[in-house]
């Protein structure tokens, strides 16, 4: 159990961030619009800058897209960047963003509402969710013991023909940076030509829960909150099937976090500050919990939403997020011939 002293301590935190929030007059805040290039999901990005606006009464305009697509944008953009606020799905994009130096510090009251896992060690990005990487199989195809210990035995011959990928999207690319970082290049280009040679292609990981769900494939590897998801909508595609979690450090265990920075060309530098403090703060992250994203809050003191397996009991290794790669992992997989 925690201290008093800490729950104070977190409270007080929490308290100092949203007083930040609120602190604009309204006259100024009437005048003031926000940039958020916004690469999470479009009901999330909507979720908190409504939130935000509704709170402090300053305007958020929002300009959705990929996470690779926004952040080369700001790369090209450079110290011209519209942009206020990026969040992402995935950190790797966050990182590229990082590596050019084009996030400006996160204060360090904001910092604090995240632990520190979750977020960059360079202190320019935070942690605003978070998704784990599942295992989603047809109940009819595959029992438990048949099941792969590790996401590395998926490059196995016997895996061949039975499993699903989809390549394409900003989330298996991530899992990819994940078991580089976490087995070296040497390894984890082996193991990417043996996910080239055994895995069925899908585009998006819906299609591969369906795929699961119909007994066209065994299974496939995908984010968790697409099963939650169809669960909570009616499980039509998804009640055939079942998540493994696999748990124990292993690379098939990677928790993605989707990350939130303040770009240095922001010409509302106080104000975009606040947007980054409401995401990461009880309120904004309980907004997440509560919603129908099904994504891991990773703000402190916030649980996630209760059908959730807990974040603390997925076994998730730890990656430096700044060792996650994106540009060289699309390289890699344009070379085995996965984009």
């Amino acid at each position: 159990m925690r201290r008093p002293s800490l729950i104070v301590a977190i409270a007080t935190t929490a308290a100092l961030a949203l007083t930040a929030c609120g602190s604009k007059t309204d006259e100024t805040a009437s005048e003031t619009t926000l940039v958020l290039y916004n690469a999470q999901h479009e009901e999330v990005g909507k979720m908190w800058a409504d939130g935000f606006t509704a709170k402090t009464g300053i305007k958020v305009e929002i300009r959705n897209g990929s996470d690779f697509e926004l952040a080369n944008q700001i790369v090209a953009e450079g110290g011209r960047s519209p942009a206020d606020v990026f969040i992402t799905e995935n950190s790797p994009a966050m990182s590229l963003v990082s590596s050019k130096d084009l996030f400006a510090p996160v204060d360090a009251a904001t910092k604090g509402q995240v632990p520190a896992q979750y977020s960059s060690s360079k202190g320019d990005w935070v942690g605003v969710a978070a998704r784990s990487t599942v295992f989603v199989y047809g109940t009819a195809a595959l029992t438990e013991a048949q099941l792969p210990k590790s996401i590395l035995d998926l490059a196995k011959p016997e895996w061949k023909g039975r499993f699903g990928v989809s390549p394409s999207g900003a989330d298996f690319q991530a899992i990819v940076s994940a078991v580089y970082a976490l087995v070296g290049d040497q390894a984890g280009a082996a193991w990417l030509q043996g996910i080239k040679d055994n895995a069925k292609i899908y585009r998006g990981n819906s299609a591969i829960m369906k795929a699961a769900n119909s007994g066209e494939v065994p299974g496939g590897v995908i984010y968790h909150y697409y099963w939650y998801g169809d669960q909570a909508d009616g499980g039509a595609n998804s009640n055939k099937t079942k998540l493994a979690f696999l748990g124990n450090q292993d690379p098939g265990a990677f928790v993605s976090v989707s990350g939130g920075g303040v770009l240095k060309a922001s010409k509302h530098a106080t104000e975009a500050q606040q947007l980054l403090a409401y995401m990461t703060s009880p309120e904004g992250q309980k907004a997440l919990a509560d919603s129908t994203a099904f994504e891991y809050s990773v703000g402190t003191g916030v649980a996630s939403n209760a059908k959730l397996k807990p974040l603390a009991e997925l076994g998730a290794p730890t990656v430096d997020l700044n060792t996650l790669n994106g540009p060289k992992i699309i390289s890699e997989m344009q070379r085995v011939g996965l984009l």
